[in-house]
């Protein structure tokens, strides 16, 4: 039977259970619970090291209202990024290759920076939707688009992510095949592919933690907007 290579992205399940709950859940239980010791292990010193580095890297622009914010997004691109390089292990699962999930994570949080502009600061909010100085003839069209934008922030953010991450294990996937296909034929080209998807999977090591910290930057920057 000829498997597509798409299925790979197929939520698995075992007894009728989907295990996406279980890949869900394992990211909360790989970090260790941080103590009142000033001195702890080191993968507690490395973990705290990292989320104050990256805490203090998005939310320096933001005024006291946006820090507020500081644990939620934090948290989330702890989350995202332990998803993402767990998926590049053998036999897992990367839940966030599921567009779903991703647009489950994108609108209640785009949706909560627009709210709470609305309900802060109103004027300044939807001041966004038509630029100072705009010709009169241009101000109904100009409006419709920027409306259209906006709504089409979180289907970016989702859109963003799936792709990135499908793009690279699909192109993983079809270069270990064909250095599987191609070791009996050619070895020497089988040992080359081979060196390619070694290189291949740095990168994603790489973009596994650079789309996390894309998905919550941006959602920074729209909590900018609306501060």
């Amino acid at each position: 039977m000829t498997l597509s290579f798409f299925d790979q992205f197929m939520s698995p399940t075992k007894f009728g259970l989907p295990l996406i709950s279980l890949a869900l859940i394992l990211p909360w239980i790989l970090f260790p619970t941080p103590t009142k010791k000033w001195s702890n292990n080191r993968i507690t010193s490395l973990q705290t090291w990292v989320i104050m580095n990256i805490t203090k890297q998005l939310f320096s622009p933001l005024n006291i209202t946006g820090q507020k914010w500081a644990l939620v997004l934090s948290s989330l691109i702890i989350f995202l990024m332990t998803l993402n390089l767990m998926g590049l292990l053998p036999y897992t699962f990367t839940p966030t290759t599921q567009l779903s999930m991703n647009m489950a994570l994108a609108v209640p949080l785009w949706l909560s920076t627009v709210l709470l502009g609305l309900r802060t600061q109103p004027t300044s909010s939807l001041g966004h939707l038509l630029p100072e100085g705009t010709p009169t003839p241009l101000i109904p069209p100009l409006v419709i688009i920027e409306t259209i934008s906006l709504f089409i922030r979180p289907i970016a953010l989702g859109v963003r992510l799936t792709a990135n991450l499908t793009a690279g294990h699909l192109l993983m996937q079809l270069i270990a095949t064909a250095a599987i296909v191609l070791l009996p034929m050619m070895p020497t080209t089988a040992l080359l592919t081979f060196i390619i998807l070694i290189l291949l999977t740095l990168l994603e090591v790489a973009v596994a933690m650079i789309q996390a910290y894309v998905f919550v930057l941006l959602l920074t920057l729209y909590l900018q907007e609306n501060i």
